[in-house]
């Protein structure tokens, strides 16, 4: 029972000798092939889910065309995904990833409960530490913009309790095979 990859109208399917896996259970994978990689991964232990899309970044690297991406970009996209899971690890409830409302400029990169308070999360990602700390970045301005952003957010829901803003940094540093996590709770507030 190897299993292998096997591609059906556009997706790759991880399949079994007993055939693809089904999404009984909330087991099931697949990715998009494309222009971009979309990973659809349905996996209830986050430590899986994370090896998964690693796993798929792998075969993505190794199988599709270069992304003409700019590094830095790439750099960012890949913190965010690792800070969905290092949030999941604290017992975050990520509800939205990349929010974009269409009356405003502007995107949250995580919206996540805590406990019982909603938290709009900005990430900051560096591969090093030798230049102004990652935190630094969420100015006056960008904080503002968060603030309007998560004001659209909250404009589709009933009234409620408690709602935060959370930064987290994320450092690659060359020769550490872990990224370095800093997590500022209720880093500002909106007045």
């Amino acid at each position: 029972m190897r299993p292998s990859l096997q591609q059906v109208c556009g997706l790759v399917f991880l399949t079994c000798s007993s055939g693809p896996l089904r999404c009984e259970g909330g087991h099931c994978l697949a990715i998009r092939l494309g222009s971009s990689l979309n990973a659809a991964v349905f996996l209830h232990s986050g430590s899986i889910t994370h090896a998964t899309v690693r796993a798929l970044d792998w075969l993505a690297d190794h199988l599709l065309r270069p992304e003409s991406t700019p590094e830095h970009l790439a750099t960012g996209r890949r913190g965010e995904e690792d800070t969905y899971f290092y949030l999941r690890s604290l017992a975050y409830v990520v509800v939205a990833r990349n929010f974009r409302s269409p009356r405003r400029r502007g995107e949250i990169d995580l919206i996540a409960w805590d406990g019982d308070v909603l938290c709009f999360i900005e990430v900051k990602t560096r591969t090093t530490h030798d230049v102004k700390p990652a935190e630094a970045a969420v100015d006056l301005n960008k904080q503002q913009e968060l603030a309007a952003m998560a004001h659209e957010y909250l404009r589709g829901l009933p009234p409620f309790g408690q709602w935060r803003f959370d930064v987290v940094t994320v450092y690659y540093e060359a020769g550490k095979h872990l990224p370095q996590f800093e997590l500022f709770r209720n880093a500002f507030s909106v007045s």
